[in-house]
């Protein structure tokens, strides 16, 4: 198969740089890699070459096949010597002026046809274009890091990108073996933009009181499915890199509420608590605590409790809670001793599940004593979980949310107790994920098919977000967040009409119109 592109030129060789040349050679383009700094290309073929030799070593490729990619890599000391390229991408430093300097002079270099690319990750593709006489034949090209396994590619075109120079840049990242999604010049493009509400919400959450870091990972890892807690993922990613993200998304949006940062780490950043590059974040990665960074090191996040002796009174479920006939069945096999009279007595340990509602709200609007209600989320069948939360409200007496927790701990899976929320953790986190997904869907930025894609690639969601909200129902997540914007009365957790019409039609978040 004959590449898209046979010459192509790289402009910045530093990890992005290389890991994109390693790949383009790999699909059978020659490559010629050009950097300011001295040396600095030079560095970055000997690196590229001693990756395929180590996969060679591995078996993965022949020493045939090593020794041909390796003849495909060559190394420029001018940038005029870029002159033959039918492709030049650039992956320099993110500043604006630099970038349109870069193409300004390359397009006195390279032929008229030559297609240049950005790898910005920040930047608006037509903002860098504007400087260009022929903005035609430029458009974004966004990799993730590492290259060679995040297998998710964005092809931004511009405001004047022309529709060719688009699908060259997509079948190109084919013949890599990535998975190319196409995004609308906005900020974040798909995947920056898309995680805003798993780390925002999160820090929202801690910044309530409603309970810890480490509280929170263990919920959404264990409720949810992802692979890293929001503060696990902030620290490995580091604060210097995610919080100016934070920024920059809520600036260009002219502060949309639904994207709003936290004081928590912009302190943090001024701080220089970075999380593990400083061996210091939401975690202690400082030794000997090593062994316990990122991990449930905190007792609140496990908050099990056996039930030895605890003496548990009569329960009664509200008629409103969500899934009330699974949870009336849980606390059948849980041994509870369940009342079914109109209203709880006077000893009866009350249990709701509210869907974006707080514990208070609930029990004041359903008229009962909030010192015995005890709040359970359960937007997530309880099946599919490997987590329970509780939920307290300011008035809860200690013995009955003991009672609960001891409960709800008899079969033996953990139990996480938080102070009053409208919505828990879990309802909060996917509902602010689905909201903004469904936004972009809205704002035709992609297809909802790419944004699922783009997202559970790019970022390691156990699913794409579209996917989510329909596993829950689109029409449980537009509760809560309807829920949610009474009891706080913030704009930040508006539905998107792309939710609000698909929920109340029960059609999939995925569905397009004809």
């Amino acid at each position: 198969m004959n590449c898209v592109f046979t010459h192509i030129g790289l402009v910045g060789t530093g990890a992005m740089g290389r890991g994109i040349a390693q790949m383009a050679a790999q699909a059978g383009a020659s490559i010629a890699l050009f950097d300011a700094q001295p040396d600095a290309a030079q560095k970055a073929l000997e690196a590229i070459a001693s990756t395929w030799d180590k996969l060679q070593e591995k078996g993965k490729i022949s020493s045939e096949t090593a020794a041909h990619y390796k003849a495909q890599l060559s190394c420029v000391t001018q940038i005029a010597d870029l002159k033959n390229c039918n492709l030049v991408i650039e992956a320099i430093v993110e500043k604006l002026d630099v970038k349109q300097g870069l193409f300004k002079q390359l397009e006195g270099i390279v032929s008229s046809s030559c297609v240049l690319a950005t790898n910005t990750s920040s930047l608006s593709v037509t903002a860098i274009a504007a400087a260009l006489s022929n903005p035609q034949r430029f458009a974004g090209y966004h990799f993730f890091n590492p290259v060679p396994l995040m297998k998710v590619v964005e092809v931004i075109p511009g405001l004047k990108t022309d529709a060719q120079t688009s699908q060259k840049l997509v079948d190109l990242t084919t013949q890599m073996g990535h998975t190319p999604v196409v995004a609308t010049d906005t900020p974040g493009f798909i995947v920056n933009h898309a995680g805003r509400g798993y780390g925002t919400e999160a820090l929202r959450i801690v910044g309530e009181g409603v309970s810890d870091f480490a509280t929170i990972d263990a919920i959404l890892k264990d409720q949810v499915g992802f692979k890293l807690g929001p503060f696990e993922l902030m620290d490995l990613t580091g604060l210097d890199v995610s919080h100016p993200v934070m920024e920059s998304v809520y600036r260009q949006y002219y502060d949309e509420p639904r994207y709003r940062p936290s004081v928590i780490t912009a302190q943090r950043l001024a701080g220089g608590v970075l999380g593990r590059k400083t061996k210091a974040g939401f975690y202690d990665y400082s030794e000997p605590n090593q062994a316990l960074a990122g991990k449930e090191s905190a007792q609140s996040a496990i908050n099990s409790v056996v039930d030895s002796g605890i003496d548990i009174p009569p329960v009664w479920v509200s008629p409103n809670a969500a899934r009330r006939m699974q949870l009336l069945e849980l606390l059948h096999k849980l041994g509870a001793k369940i009342e079914t009279s109109q209203t709880p007595s006077l000893h009866a340990l009350t249990i709701v599940a509210p869907l974006g509602w707080d514990v208070t709200t609930t029990a004041v609007f359903e008229r009962y004593d909030p010192a015995r209600t005890v709040g359970i989320d359960l937007l997530i069948d309880d099946a599919a979980t490997k987590r329970r939360v509780i939920m307290s409200n300011p008035a809860t007496r200690a013995d009955m949310l003991q009672a609960a927790a001891a409960l709800f701990a008899r079969d033996g899976k953990p139990i996480s107790t938080i102070r009053d929320s409208a919505g828990f953790v879990t309802q909060r986190v996917i509902s602010a994920i689905v909201n903004i997904a469904s936004d972009m869907c809205q704002q035709q930025i992609c297809t909802p098919k790419d944004l699922d894609t783009a997202v559970q690639l790019g970022l390691g969601y156990p699913t794409g977000p579209l996917a989510m909200g329909n596993a829950v129902g689109g029409a449980s997540v537009l509760e809560v967040l309807v829920n949610m914007q009474t009891v706080y009365g913030d704009p930040r957790y508006r539905a998107s009409p792309w939710l609000r019409r698909r929920g109340a039609l029960g059609l999939s978040l995925l569905h397009t119109e004809a």
